[in-house]
Order: structure tokens, then sequence, then C-alpha cells
């Protein structure tokens, strides 16, 4: 499944969010909800960083390709 460029802001605000939901949940013993939280939060970053690597891919730029090898005739 590829990421949408466009979807990016608002990844970068689940992730704070996902960081207070684990807070609270800490601060009321939910182990369970901590533990989920935590999985979510791990998910939205990984997304965030192959998002932000597809972003660095697709802007344009120069690319460099390195300078060709081309046989040599007759064996030399």
């Amino acid at each position: 499944m590829r990421l949408d460029p466009r979807a990016r802001p608002r990844l970068v605000s689940i992730i704070p969010n996902l960081g207070a939901r684990i807070n609270e949940a800490r601060d009321h013993g939910w182990l369970g909800e901590v533990d989920g939280l935590q999985t979510s939060l791990a998910a939205a970053a990984e997304k965030l960083t192959n998002l932000d690597r597809i972003i660095t891919r697709a802007a344009p730029g120069r690319t460099d390709l390195g300078m060709p090898t081309l046989p040599t005739v007759g064996g030399r």
C-alpha cells in the first residue's frame, strides 16, 4: 500500500497525540492500552519515515548516473 504524501500533516499530528494517550494510559494503570498504543505509535512513526523517504525520492533534482565504462576494442 502506497502512502499519499498529502497525508503527511495528519500523520505528523497523530504521533504526539498517541504519545499523550500513552501517558494517560500509564497514569491510569491501563497496561494493555499502553501496549496497544505503543504498537500504534511505532507503526505511525514507521509510516512517517517511509513517507518521507518516498517524498525525498520524488523530489526533482539532479541524479548522478556515474561514468559509463566502454568495452575496449580488440581486447585491449
